[in-house]
């Protein structure tokens, strides 16, 4: 993990609880126990380890963003695979910004839901600080979504607010 002015958003609580009966694609949850670990936990923001119960959903975070908002995202919308703990696990043990160790893609959007540009990090701290500065240099970026760059999988959100300027 890395440590930035900017604060990952884990899926609220509220969105995990929706996801473990029925997924952003109508699909129910179906838990496993994971028997390797190392799946990118999107509920507290960490690896999960052999033997816990996790479950794949479909999860639209631009889409639920939007409705939240009012943005009009259209073709932007995306719905994708992610990981939650099957049952609550309490969320994150610290807020620094997970998952900073390999290669990733950061898409930029703007206040509409509409894809600024992106860009793909190498696997440093310092290159992914370097990458969300920038980012938010640009005034029209209203939030990065970091995904990962095997599978294009969405991991977290980060809003263009430095965490001391949130309430």
């Amino acid at each position: 993990m890395t440590t930035t002015p900017y604060t990952a958003r884990l899926i609220a609580p509220g969105t995990l609880e929706e996801l473990r009966t029925a997924d952003d694609a109508g699909r129910p949850a179906a838990p496993v126990t994971d028997r390797e670990g190392g799946a990118p936990l999107r509920c507290c923001l960490r690896r999960s380890a052999p033997g816990e119960r996790i479950a794949l959903v479909s999860y639209a975070p631009l889409r639920r963003w939007a409705v939240r908002t009012g943005a009009e995202p259209g073709a932007y919308d995306e719905q994708g695979p992610v990981f939650i703990h099957a049952e609550d696990c309490g969320g994150p043990d610290t807020d620094a910004l997970p998952f900073t160790d390999s290669h990733r893609t950061l898409r930029r959007y703007s206040a509409q839901g509409h894809i600024l540009g992106g860009r793909l990090v190498e696997g440093t701290a310092a290159a992914f600080s370097h990458a969300l500065r920038e980012a938010f240099d640009d005034p029209a970026v209203a939030l990065v979504h970091v995904r990962a760059v095997e599978y294009g999988c969405f991991l977290y959100e980060v809003r263009g607010a430095p965490a001391e300027g949130r309430g």
